[in-house]
């Protein structure tokens, strides 16, 4: 069985293409600046054939035209006809109180994606584009699955979740905290227990997902019991271009003294705060790590404020869980920023935790592994997270249903 993973933006399309029986990864490729200029396709082939081509892509439909054609291809294809795919899993950032599990895709399933928008802006509706653009492209005979980054986090008790607002908005809005990244949380996690040797439902973990959009997540006995998003991606650590959390009072203040408008003060802390605010340089961490190699000021605050919200978090999360059995590092950052896994494990150091500088300074690029000394107090860990081969696993698990 080969299942096609999706991972839509409102402008992107990630793909690869995974053979499920040996769960190995045949062909990958992104489509950018989909509804731009310089539109442009990326493709890599398992055996090291890539091609990078500039083509129009005005849609996602065309975007799904190109990624079936470079799957195809005579020179850097990997199947001969599109029934060589079995079946479609996409990525869905906001699943809010309508799915906790993946779902096969449906009219209903579909509307309610699109009705879930505000919670996910930056996301669903890229997801609901692609899924329409998907099937113009492949047909009704390839069954598509939803794969839900909030389901992992529905577990989260009620303490955990609710805001203190009045409850009136819970019930008519479901206002509440959701979290995302949930597929990577779940994936690092059981991999992690895996490592240990030990059944996650007997392990305290916390899983840090450092990127250009970061999470932290506490998970006990296998099921998330807090985790730093919200009811949107926005809040939590600072990120990229995301502010993360910060007084409410900071959004009333600055939109009374510059007339903004609720989607103006939401471009502000999506699009324009964070990293990229703080620093005035970049949301690209490379950008920033060499702005501070260079002594600017701005970009050594921006560091230091990511590592001290990254560790508040760990710390907290450690109280909440009643202790910790491992600490897992992933994502952009996580897995290619030395600099801050030494950082913030720096601040752990009076709970006993303690990191191998060497290993951790070479463990970049795809190297993984364990990140603390045999004499610290708990193992950290180095985790390549797969979220492609876990919707590919969810996806396979609802088809082999029907």
């Amino acid at each position: 069985m080969k299942i096609l993973v999706i991972n839509a933006g409102s402008s992107s399309l990630k793909y690869q293409l995974i053979d499920m029986e040996s769960e190995e990864m045949i062909a990958k490729g992104n489509c950018e600046r989909i509804g731009t200029e310089g539109s442009f396709i990326g493709h890599k082939t398992a055996d090291g054939r890539a091609f990078t081509k500039e083509m129009s892509m005005p849609d996602h439909a065309q975007a799904f035209l190109a990624v079936k054609d470079a799957l195809m291809s005579e020179e850097y294809g990997v199947i001969k006809n599109l029934d060589e795919v079995s079946a479609i899993g996409h990525r869905i950032v906001q699943g809010g109180a309508l799915f906790s599990d993946p779902e096969l895709i449906t009219d209903e399933v579909l509307k309610g994606i699109e009705s879930l928008i505000p919670l996910a802006p930056l996301h669903n509706k890229g997801h609901v584009q692609a899924i329409r653009g998907c099937k113009q492209v492949f047909g009704d005979q390839v069954p598509m699955v939803a794969v839900f980054d909030t389901a992992f986090h529905s577990t989260m008790p009620r303490k955990a979740y609710m805001y203190a607002v009045p409850y009136e908005y819970y019930e008519k809005y479901a206002v509440r905290r959701y979290g995302a990244h949930g597929t990577s949380h779940r994936y690092v996690s059981h991999e992690m227990a895996k490592i240990l040797g030990k059944d996650i439902k007997d392990l305290k973990l916390i899983t840090c997902h450092i990127g250009n959009g970061s999470s932290i997540t506490a998970i006990k006995n296998g099921k998330v019991i807090d985790t730093s998003m919200g009811l949107t991606p926005l809040d939590g650590i600072m990120m990229g271009t995301r502010s993360g959390c910060l007084d409410p009072s900071v959004v009333t203040f600055i939109a009374e003294k510059d007339n903004l408008t609720p989607a103006q003060m939401s471009e502000l802390l999506n699009k324009k705060s964070g990293m990229l605010g703080i620093s005035g340089i970049s949301s690209d961490d490379r950008d920033i790590s060499q702005a501070e190699a260079d002594g600017n000021e701005r970009a050594i605050l921006t560091h230091e404020m990511l590592y001290y919200q990254i560790a508040k978090y760990i710390g907290a999360y450690w109280v909440a869980l009643g202790g910790c059995d491992g600490i897992v590092f992933t994502a952009g950052l996580g897995e290619n920023q030395p600099r801050l896994r030494e950082k913030v494990c720096e601040y752990l150091d009076f709970l006993g935790v303690k990191i191998d500088k060497e290993f951790n300074d070479s463990a970049i690029h795809g190297r993984t592994g364990r990140l603390s000394t045999e004499d610290s107090s708990i193992p950290v860990e180095l985790i390549a997270t797969n979220e492609e081969l876990a919707i590919a696993r969810d996806t396979k698990n609802i088809v082999e249903k029907l």
